[in-house]
């Protein structure tokens, strides 16, 4: 059996097993009597499930034969918010679907990461996107994430929207969330409180949360633009793990879209950099051992930071199984 008849296989057995969850459904004794899971074969399928927009589907697999998957992301976010309306359903649908396929409609972060977008306005009267993050958004990746922010900008310009003005309370309660929520749950690296307060002063879209975490901030309470106390961990991690980490992805995109108002990436990625060159030379000083600070006892060790030799890790998905690893 090649390769096209083993998948030819796969396909045959998988529409029998179709034919007969529908005959089970069809006689009433489930919740619901259609099968709920919808088959795709691709990621222009997986998006169109996901998102429950008919007819996406083909508009994607038309751009990707000349683009990459990112550019294809921003193309169908204008055209659908241009095209949705009222003017918040349209920018919903398109944060959601271009953050579907950044993430190939494989994890439920554009559904359940993205708690609401809504168009909020600043102290002058003037309007911008502000966005809700919730825990799942951890399953989209640092690059999925910032993206998201990026193109949220890129489609508030599209629709003739202002930037977010923070107020000075604001950018302090975001500065004590994150800093406190070290303290409860895991980041991959904390930001220094200049680099979040650059974040939050200079993002053109707000970037705010659901409440996440039972524990509750102490000196910023009671904001009138804040709706919680709580901790907002989508939030947090939109802006450590996607806004900090990947600040030379966002440089990349912004200047290839053009967008104006990120010179401040700049001065996020230079500060990284002086702060890497600040340390001595690995072979000089003592080895960096933050990464097993929160290891579980029992847990392999593969490699040790600055030393030679240790195993090599292949990531991917598999072919023998399908896992991706």
């Amino acid at each position: 059996m090649d390769i096209e008849d083993y998948f030819s296989f796969l396909d045959e057995k998988l529409e029998k097993a179709l034919d007969v969850a529908k005959k089970a459904r069809s006689m009433g004794y489930d919740p619901h009597e259609r099968v709920e899971i919808d088959i795709a074969k691709d990621l222009a399928d997986r998006v169109e499930s996901l998102i429950k927009i008919d007819g996406i589907a083909d508009a994607i697999r038309s751009l990707e034969k000349d683009m990459t998957r990112e550019e294809v992301a921003f193309k169908i976010a204008k055209e659908l918010a241009n095209r949705i309306e009222p003017l918040e359903k349209g920018i919903n649908f398109a944060i959601r679907t271009a953050v579907a396929i950044l993430t190939e409609g494989v994890v439920a972060a554009p559904i359940d990461g993205i708690a609401d977008i809504k168009i909020d306005s600043n102290d002058d009267g003037s309007r911008y996107i502000r966005l809700y993050y919730a825990g799942p958004i951890r399953s989209a990746g640092g690059s999925a994430q910032a993206l998201s922010v990026v193109i949220a900008d890129y489609i508030q310009r599209e629709m003739g929207l202002n930037r977010y003005i923070p107020r000075e309370e604001e950018i302090k309660r975001c500065l004590e969330e994150v800093v406190l929520y070290k303290r409860v749950a895991h980041l991959q690296r904390m930001p220094p409180p200049e680099d979040i307060r650059r974040i939050v002063l200079n993002c053109p879209v707000r970037i705010d949360g659901e409440p996440t975490e039972k524990v509750e901030v102490s000196s910023n309470r009671n904001l009138e633009r804040v709706e919680t106390n709580r901790l907002r961990g989508g939030m947090i991690l939109v802006i450590s793990e996607g806004i900090y980490l990947k600040a030379p992805k966002i440089k990349k995109y912004v200047e290839k879209m053009g967008l104006k108002g990120w010179d401040w990436i700049d001065d996020l990625i230079n500060n990284k950099n002086t702060s890497s060159d600040n340390k001595d030379d690995p072979e000089d000083h003592a080895k960096e051992d933050a990464f097993l600070s929160e290891i579980i006892a029992g847990r392999p060790v593969f490699s040790y930071s600055n030393e030679k030799g240790s195993f090599r890790l292949r990531y991917g998905r598999s072919r023998n199984s399908g896992f991706a690893t």
